[in-house]
């Protein structure tokens, strides 16, 4: 498995394809059959797996961690990543709405709850979830340092930030932001345009990719854009001699951010499968194809 390391941090780096656990709890998976995904996804290379403290109704990291005990040495086998700044109402809480916090102390209760679930000792990386209109960089980054500083993290990124959300909270960090967690994918194209990956490329912050498949409309959606998307990946399925999926994994894959897709299926065929890509070169000419088909007109 090809992987990403931090231009940043050279000690740091991440699968190239990782692995998203917010349908976890959805799977209902014992923990052996919980473990039993994990070692077949090792086995494949991946060997990052992202999750926050929200997944699955606060369950998630719970489940992750039951499954990690019946197996503990698996753990230095892999990067464990985990978001925090989110507070939903549930059961397990008395929120009267769903907010936004990215006070230092929730982000320091935060990160100490991942680890208490997850029965670990380190989170490889933990990212802020959402841009907070009350973010007080100076205590959020007070507290990112103090994390790292004292062992409970090893790096620190952000998720869903703009490039302006970035350069302040790192104004204030002694440590560098690693990563932007994003959507982006054919259908969720503006970050390409907007400047997201382009201060990502610049800052050399890895950016990790969510809903890569646009949340399965590249395969199945019924709008406009999703049809003519479909149609140009027959055609170059055909062509090329690579799945759907694969070619959607080879887009994001091709993009000179050195982007990590976030896979999201529990089935291992899939995950085997999008794996597989990796040694494949999508053609400049499909790439830009595919673009046509997902904007509904060619390049200036």
């Amino acid at each position: 498995m090809q992987r990403i390391q931090s231009s940043l941090d050279r000690s740091f780096s991440l699968s190239r394809i990782a692995m998203g656990l917010w349908r976890l709890a959805d799977w209902k998976y014992t923990s052996q059959q919980t473990l039993e995904l994990l070692e077949q996804l090792l086995g494949l290379g991946v060997t990052t797996f992202d999750l926050a403290d929200i997944y699955g109704d606060y369950r998630c990291e719970r489940l992750f961690g039951d499954a990690l005990k019946l197996k503990p040495e698996l753990r230095g086998k892999m990067e464990i990543v985990s978001k925090c700044g989110i507070k939903l109402m549930s059961d397990n809480n008395n929120y009267a709405l769903n907010h936004y916090d990215s006070s230092g102390t929730h982000v320091t209760a935060a990160a100490e709850s991942s680890l208490e679930n997850m029965r670990i000792e380190q989170l490889d990386l933990l990212l802020i979830h959402r841009p907070d209109p009350l973010m007080d960089a100076d205590e959020l980054a007070e507290a990112l340092d103090r994390l790292v500083s004292g062992g409970k993290v090893r790096a620190v990124g952000v998720s869903n930030f703009l490039p302006h959300h970035v350069q302040l909270l790192q104004s204030r960090l002694s440590v560098p932001l690693l990563v932007n967690q994003i959507e982006v994918s054919m259908l969720q194209s503006a970050p390409l345009f907007d400047g997201q990956l382009d201060y990502c490329q610049r800052e050399r912050i890895i950016p990790m990719a969510w809903s890569p498949f646009a949340g399965g409309e590249l395969f199945t959606g019924s709008g406009e854009a999703a049809r003519r998307v479909q149609a140009c990946l027959e055609e170059l399925s055909r062509e090329l001699d690579m799945e759907p999926q694969q070619l959607a994994l080879a887009w994001l894959l091709k993009h000179p951010s050195n982007m990590a897709p976030l896979l999201g299926s529990g089935r291992v065929s899939r995950l085997r499968n999008g794996v597989a890509v990796l040694g494949r070169e999508l053609p400049r000419e499909a790439w830009f194809r595919l673009l046509r088909a997902a904007r509904g007109r060619d390049v200036d």
